[in-house]
């Protein structure tokens, strides 16, 4: 899976037209706001009136409450916050670990707690006490003692200068909640902010959008990638997982990756099943010469690797390039590595090209609940503008012939549909190959008109899900 985007993102998805597909538009409307280039993180507003702590956070809660600050109100996303140099660097691991855990799954559940809350509430707190609210009233959901839930957010409301007045009601408040703790997971999911669930539904209808929020809900299992697909039966078996019916490998639960069975041995790698489809559609051959473009964190550079593929990695960070270079390592597998920007790099004459560009990472958001709070799709149109010029610069790249998987982690079919359907137009001789659909485990109904694949979490409903994906394997004219 492709982390989020280096850019965030603004054009409309297309108009559904009949049978409820995306169809082209004339204008390319972008939503209102300012995105900005070559960060890590969606664009950011200016840093709304929060009171953090003036020290690094010791206590979990103190860090979740941080975290939660950090994505809704100054619109950080949690990759952004919980980096070497974020605010949480210098706590122990377990209580890093904890604290994202509580700021993620309060995200995630953000809709029913603030539907919790709302009843008690006269009137709106200022932000930092809300976050306070939600994350206790999520731990007393989760079934944590009232008393040590109820006496620590007390205790950090009772802290803030500003607000302090305001410990009362938090604590008749989580007294109220605590009294009836209600089951998280029997309430209506926590809706897309309308930037996004409007364009969303207008592409693939309410139905289809609810039951991707129900899936954001339920999060996201682990998928591994076997190294040689003949091991996959045994692997499940070693692993308790489940095969998926495209070859992941899928675990459900709470697990330490680096203690599984096959990880010391590069058996297997981290990569959802959805990611791990671009590669399979495109079916690379034993000695072809492969470039993977935006490469980082190397999933796909593994599987073309794996299938016998030259494979050159390339990638802008240096540092996202060192964590190929150690999956490689660890896997056992060779592939050259580039550190370049894309439109740097002009070495020609390759088999095939696989095109991950960035996009608005709209698909991954049960991985990464933050995503549509951090971001308020203020520079789709920006990012929609670089894939098309990676997408023509990719062509130039490869031999005639040659094949290019253009794939983005994206709902959004202006990333996808419309951005394959624009490259035709522009390429004359340049078409879509239809086979690459027909792979095993793919099912019919993915294929969308200009024949390539879209994804949806809602997919796989008795599975576990999908991430939002989409690919389509373009070859160049002979």
């Amino acid at each position: 899976m492709k982390p989020p985007s280096d850019r965030s993102s603004g054009r409309r998805p297309a108009p559904r037209g009949e049978g409820g597909r995306p169809q082209r538009r004339d204008g390319k409307p972008g939503f209102k706001g300012k995105g900005r280039a070559g960060g890590k993180g969606p664009a950011k507003p200016q840093q709304g009136q929060t009171e953090q702590p003036k020290r690094p956070p010791s206590d979990p809660r103190r860090a979740a409450l941080v975290l939660l600050n950090g994505v809704l109100v100054e619109r950080n996303t949690l990759a952004d916050l919980t980096g070497r140099t974020g605010p949480l660097a210098k706590m122990e691991p377990g209580d890093r670990a904890r604290a994202q855990r509580l700021a993620t799954e309060t995200l995630r559940h953000l809709g029913p707690i603030d539907s919790l809350l709302d009843p008690h509430i006269a009137h709106k707190p200022p932000a930092a006490v809300q976050n306070v609210l939600r994350i206790a009233t999520y731990e007393l959901c989760l079934g944590e003692a009232a008393h040590g839930v109820v006496n620590s957010a007390v205790s950090q409301v009772a802290s803030m200068p500003r607000h302090n007045r305001a410990k009362g009601m938090v604590n008749a408040v989580l007294r109220k909640i605590a009294a009836a703790p209600a089951d998280l997971s029997t309430l209506p999911p926590s809706p897309l902010p309308d930037w996004l669930r409007a364009p969303l539904t207008m592409a693939w209808g309410e139905e289809a959008i609810a039951d991707c929020e129900a899936a954001h809900a339920r999060g996201a299992p682990l998928d591994l990638t076997p190294r040689d697909p003949e091991t996959a039966v045994a692997l499940a078996a070693d692993l308790n997982a489940t095969l998926l019916p495209t070859g992941s490998l899928r675990i459900d639960g709470s697990v330490q990756v680096s203690a599984l069975p096959g990880y010391v041995e590069g058996m297997w790698w981290v990569q959802d099943a959805a990611a791990a489809v671009p590669v399979r559609m495109l079916a690379p051959e034993t000695g072809e010469k492969i470039l993977d473009l935006c490469a980082a964190p190397g999933g796909k550079t593994l599987q073309l690797a794996a299938a016998g593929a030259r494979v050159t990695a390339l990638d802008i960070s240096a540092a996202r390039i060192e964590r190929v270079t150690e999956n490689l390592r660890r896997t056992g597998m060779e592939a050259r590595t580039v550190t370049a920007d894309v439109f740097d790099f002009t070495e020609t004459g390759w088999d095939a090209i696989l095109l991950d560009a960035p996009c608005s990472a709209t698909g991954t958001i049960r991985r990464h609940p933050d995503l549509p709070h951090a971001n308020d799709g203020s520079a789709i149109s920006e990012l929609i503008a670089l894939q098309a010029r990676m997408i023509d610069h990719a062509l130039t790249l490869l031999k005639p012939g040659g094949r290019l998987v253009f794939c983005t982690c994206s709902l959004i079919p202006d990333e996808g549909e419309v951005q394959v359907n624009d490259a035709l137009e522009r390429h004359p001789g340049l078409s879509v190959d239809r086979s690459a659909t027909a792979r095993p485990g793919l099912s019919p109904d993915w294929i969308s008109p200009e024949g390539g694949l879209r994804l949806r979490p809602d997919y796989w409903p008795d599975l576990g899900g999908m991430d939002g994906f989409y690919c389509a394997v373009l070859r160049r004219a002979g």
